[in-house]
Parts: structure tokens; C-alpha cells; sequence
């Protein structure tokens, strides 16, 4: 019996020795980490690698927290993001913190990588400074480009998750054709030829097709995210379904001069009462975006980003995480959105206090979720054609570009009603 109590005693310790080393990784988003945009990288590759990743809301600054493993330690090393090691014990009291009911925090597990696209020209006008290219690239996160080609094929299915770069989906090339610069006659051609190889006479209705199949795609439980123009005019796109905002110079044949009265708000996702910038005199879409009748200076350019609950509401929790709650305003051909134009579905989950303007918003259709952003680049204020891409190595704590990242990882996320 002695020799038995032994062996139990011995067994029981040599357990708790083994236990002892096991681990846990945290990836902390609070002012400890070097990188917060690569630590983005470090999750989707530890998803890429079937690895679940617990997202923990709130707790330093939405940090990651794994099983350890020493690929992954590695990987951190190579990419110089900050990382802590932690006891089973210390991994436990974290989570018990967490899901204390008086806090605001709570535990989200990534399970599965997301299928990445970006929508973008693959030739011609590629738009190489675009914020979101710019981020997964330097984050390390994989996707395709694709195009109207690609979309009116029926790939789009294939995603998860789209990103729309600064596109014009009225069809009007971003109203640049008064100057008939060179960029401007080659996109309309390079347009032209993909419109008329689908059977359209305009590239304004190959647009309209592309937009809706981008709906159906949101409809169906994939994830948009738009930033600068590609939010505002995929809805105005969306809404002109029933008549011609097009000017002649753009397509060959004058506006409809009732189009205003014309516009199907059911039709858009996040806008509606809008009015329509007609004619090729004015280069405003809509007044949707501000930017022509804000009068908010750099120095006092700042939105500031709503602090939802963690355990009720989980999915603006998520879109949120940063480790600063005030965010520096930059620029767009849309910097931000009329707050008296969102539909009442919308939620803002960042705004400009002083303005009646709204920054961040995100919203449900149908099956899947959307998110637009104001603004072309969070790390420069304003935005020239001719200014290099921004170099995020000089950036790698940017709390602007850690917004897009969210909405990355956002599709990973096991499925959590929504309580409120």
C-alpha cells in the first residue's frame, strides 16, 4: 500500500511537471507590441496553418492568444512581432478575467482562414497605392486580384471576404474626362473593351451588373469592405438601377434630367436620400461624402471610435480593437459620410464628434456584413496620383490601418448572435 502511495505521488508530480511546460502564446496589441499591423499576419498564417486563434477583446488592446508552438514562436521572430510566453495557469487567469460579467471584454476564436480578393485592375491603372493592398501585403496575408472580368464569370463565390479599392461604379472614371488626360482616355478604353466583350453598350451598365453581383455576394454571407469612392458610389450605382446619372462625355449620351426623382434607395446597402452630383461640372458623386463642404482643418481632424460591449455586442466589438480609441482623420475622393444619408440599419462605429459626419460604418445584408471607410490612406492626410505608396514599415503601430486588419480576421471569427 505504501509502495502504491509512492507511485501515485510520483505520477502526480511527474503530471504537474509535464503540465508546467505547456504553453500558451500571447501576441499583445496593447503599446508593448512593435508591429501591431504584422501581428495580423501572425494570426492569419497561424489560421493558414489550422491553428485556432482565440481573439481576446479588449484585454491590452485585442490581443491573440494560441496554444504555444515553436513554428509559430519562429514565425513571430522573423517578423518581429512582440510576443509573451504563458503558463497554462497565467493562459487561465487571462480568460477568467475576461469573462468576469462586470468587465468589457470577452474571447472570440478565430477557426478558419478566410478567402481573400481584392477587387482591383489586374493591368492598365492598377491602383498600387491602395490602403488595403498596402496593409496585406506588409501583414503577409495572401489574396487574388480580381475584376469585372472575374465577377461577371462567377468567381466571386469562390471568397469570403472582398475588399473594394477606390473605384467609381457609376461609370463615370471618377469624373476625371474634363482634362482628357491620358490616364483618363485609358481606362475609359481599357472599360470599354471588358463592357462591350459582356455584352454592354456602357461601361456604366457592366458597372451596375458588377455592384449587383457584389450584393448578392453580401447577400449570400460574404463580407465586403470598401474604402474613399468604392463605398459611396457602389450605393449611388446601386440606386441609378432605373435610370442615366451618366453625362455624355462619359458614354455617349446626356443624363436623364428626372434621374434625381429616379433613384431606388432600397436598392443600396448603406445610403439612402441622397442627392446625385449631375453633369460633368461638378466632381462630386453625391452628398453622401463631405469632403467639398466639411470645414475641419488637420489640426483638428480626428474621429473617434465608439467603445461597444464585448459580450453584447460582439461584432462592432471585433471592427473596433485598437489600441488608441481617437484615430487622425486623412482624406479621399470620399473622406466621410453625411450622417443625415445612413440608413437607420447602419451602425457608426467611428465618428467626427464636432461634424455631422461619420467615418467607420458596417451593417448587415441579407446573410453577410459590410464595413466602409472614409478616406484613401489613414497614414497621409491628403492624397496626390503622383506621391509614392506609403511605406508601412514606417507605420507598423498605425491605429488607421489596424481598422482595415479587423475587418480582415473579421470572416475567421466562430459565429456569435448578436445580442443587441
Amino acid at each position: 500500500m505504501q509502495y502504491l502511495r509512492k507511485y501515485l505521488i510520483a505520477a502526480i508530480l511527474l503530471f504537474s511537471a509535464v503540465a508546467g511546460w505547456s504553453q500558451s502564446l500571447l501576441i499583445p496589441m496593447d503599446d508593448a507590441q512593435k508591429d501591431h499591423l504584422k501581428s495580423y499576419g501572425i494570426a492569419f498564417w497561424s489560421l493558414q496553418k489550422e491553428h485556432t486563434v482565440d481573439w481576446l477583446l479588449n484585454y491590452r488592446g485585442g490581443s491573440f492568444m494560441s496554444k504555444y508552438d515553436k513554428k509559430l514562436e519562429d514565425e513571430c521572430k522573423v517578423r518581429g512581432v512582440s510576443y509573451e510566453l504563458l503558463s497554462d495557469g497565467q493562459a487561465a487567469e487571462i480568460i477568467t478575467q475576461i469573462n468576469d460579467p462586470s468587465v468589457n471584454m470577452d474571447v472570440v476564436k478565430l477557426e478558419k482562414a478566410p478567402r481573400m480578393a481584392v477587387y482591383s485592375p489586374k493591368e492598365g491603372l492598377t491602383p498600387s497605392d491602395d490602403a488595403v493592398i498596402l496593409v496585406l501585403k506588409y501583414a503577409e496575408i495572401p489574396f487574388d486580384l480580381i475584376y469585372d472580368n472575374e465577377i461577371l464569370k462567377g468567381d466571386l463565390p469562390k471568397y469570403d471576404w472582398l475588399h473594394l479599392h477606390h473605384e467609381d461604379f457609376t461609370g463615370q472614371f471618377n469624373k476625371t474626362g474634363r482634362g482628357n488626360s491620358p490616364k483618363f482616355k485609358e481606362d475609359k478604353a481599357l472599360q470599354e473593351i471588358t463592357a462591350h466583350k459582356y455584352g454592354f453598350q456602357k461601361v456604366s451598365k457592366m458597372k451596375l451588373a458588377v455592384a449587383q453581383r457584389i450584393r448578392e455576394f453580401c447577400a449570400g454571407g460574404g463580407f465586403l469592405f470598401a474604402m474613399c469612392s468604392g463605398a459611396d458610389s457602389f450605393d449611388i450605382a446601386l440606386s441609378a438601377v432605373n435610370t442615366d446619372i451618366v453625362d455624355e462625355i462619359y458614354d455617349g449620351d446626356p443624363y436623364d434630367p428626372k434621374a434625381q426623382s429616379k433613384l431606388d434607395f432600397s436598392q443600396t446597402l448603406a445610403f439612402q436620400n441622397f442627392n446625385v452630383g449631375l453633369g460633368d461640372l461638378t466632381r462630386q458623386f453625391s452628398d453622401i461624402d463631405v469632403t467639398h463642404t466639411r470645414k475641419v482643418d488637420q489640426q483638428h481632424d480626428f474621429f473617434t471610435l465608439f467603445d461597444f460591449s464585448a459580450k453584447w455586442d460582439v461584432v462592432p466589438s471585433m471592427l473596433t480593437q485598437n489600441h488608441e480609441r481617437v484615430i487622425k482623420g486623412f482624406k479621399g475622393l470620399a473622406t466621410a459620410f453625411n450622417k443625415d444619408k445612413l440608413k437607420p440599419s447602419v451602425t457608426i462605429m467611428g465618428e467626427l464628434k464636432t461634424a455631422n459626419e461619420a467615418r467607420y460604418i458596417h451593417g448587415e445584408y441579407g446573410k453577410g456584413r459590410w464595413t466602409f471607410y472614409g478616406g484613401h490612406d489613414p497614414e497621409r492626410y491628403t492624397y496626390n496620383t503622383n506621391d509614392p505608396p506609403t511605406d508601412l514599415a514606417l507605420h507598423p503601430n498605425s491605429p488607421g490601418y489596424r481598422l482595415i486588419l479587423n475587418n480582415v480576421l473579421f470572416p475567421a471569427a466562430r459565429k456569435k448572435k448578436q445580442k443587441t
